[in-house]
This record gives structure tokens, C-alpha cells and sequence, in this order.
């Protein structure tokens, strides 16, 4: 089903399906709290391994591969932030949730914490074209969130996940899987 508008969806793990609110359930105290779930134990990601990973298995999926299904473990917020297709241009009805997610990441309670921006794409061209969109998009957004909205780079992480992790995998083509996770690799050192 496609839902025009803002859509977001809260997981606290990527293989747990998703609820989905309107934007105006979205607020910066629920934001904080789905992303400051932090576990101490939680595993360390390397991102340039992330990156690598997808490049090498483009058309194959990632989720199951060990460094990515890491990600599961973390706290994590899916955000559907609205870009046309084939685009990287951040729609303009997207910026509220930009700025909801910027004014969370600048709360003292999450404030020492890094992020990384995973983005994803609908299945609408080749895999290869889908994994580059879908890296532009998550560099879209660490870019907005760090240059519009002032959050410190250094705590901003991104990659592309292409179309290999949908959220609606029976409808690989629907706008719902064009989306970005914010997920929460832990503490700055």
C-alpha cells in the first residue's frame, strides 16, 4: 500500500515489522526514545565495511550478511523521507521530519551519540543504479542534517543498502521501500 505523505516507521529491529504513524505522531521525545534504546553490549559496526559488503553483493541482498545483520541488534529508527523517483533531492514536505530528527540528535540524551544514515531504494532500475541512488540519498541527509540543521559530521555515518533489504519485499517496486534508518552505533570515543 502506498501512503502518500510522511510516513514513519518505528523498529527496534530490522527483522520486527514495522509500525507506521503519520507524521504527526512523530515527535523529538519519541524519537529520542526509540534511538536512545542503546544497548550496552551492542556490537561495533564498521561502517567501510558495510559499504564494501554492499558493493560486493549487489542483487544478492544484504541482510544476512554478518556485519549487516549486526545492525539489528542497535537501536534504530526507519524514516521515510520522501524523494522523487530516480532522485536525491530531499522533498520539500520531508524537511520537517530532517529537522525533528536534527533537534532529537541535539538533545543532551543523545547528544554523544554517532548515527548511521542507511539509505534504500525501490527496485525501479538495475540493482547496481538502486545501490548508488540509495548512497546519494543517505549522503542527501547526513548532508542536510549536518550543514542545514548544524549536527556535527563527525557523529554522522552513511550508506546505501540499494533495494536489497525492502520493507514491502512483495511489492519491491512500491515507494515504501525508497526510505532511510537512522540507527545508533553507540558513544563517540
Amino acid at each position: 500500500m502506498i501512503i502518500h505523505g510522511l510516513r514513519i516507521s518505528l523498529a527496534l529491529g530490522l527483522l520486527l515489522a514495522p509500525c507506521i504513524a503519520s507524521a504527526q505522531q512523530l515527535d523529538n521525545t519519541q524519537i529520542m526514545t526509540t534511538l536512545g534504546q542503546v544497548k550496552a553490549a551492542a556490537p561495533a559496526v564498521d561502517v567501510a565495511l558495510l559499504v564494501e559488503e554492499a558493493n560486493a553483493n549487489v542483487g544478492k541482498g544484504v541482510a544476512a550478511l554478518p556485519n549487516w545483520s549486526k545492525l539489528s541488534e542497535l537501536s534504530q529508527l526507519i524514516v521515510e523521507i520522501d524523494f522523487e523517483n530516480n532522485s536525491t533531492a530531499i522533498a520539500p514536505k520531508s524537511y520537517r521530519t530532517v529537522g525533528l530528527i536534527a533537534d532529537a540528535l541535539h538533545h543532551p540524551n543523545l547528544f554523544r551519540y554517532k548515527f548511521l544514515i542507511v539509505g534504500h531504494s525501490s527496485a525501479t532500475g538495475t540493482a547496481k543504479h538502486n545501490l548508488e541512488l540509495s548512497q546519494k540519498r543517505a549522503d542527501a541527509i547526513n548532508e542536510a542534517l549536518s550543514t542545514t540543521f548544524a549536527v556535527s559530521p563527525d557523529r554522522l555515518f552513511s550508506v546505501g543498502a540499494g533495494e536489497e533489504w525492502p520493507i514491502d519485499p512483495g511489492h519491491p517496486e512500491s515507494a515504501d521501500n525508497r526510505r532511510v534508518q537512522l540507527i545508533n552505533l553507540g558513544l563517540l570515543k
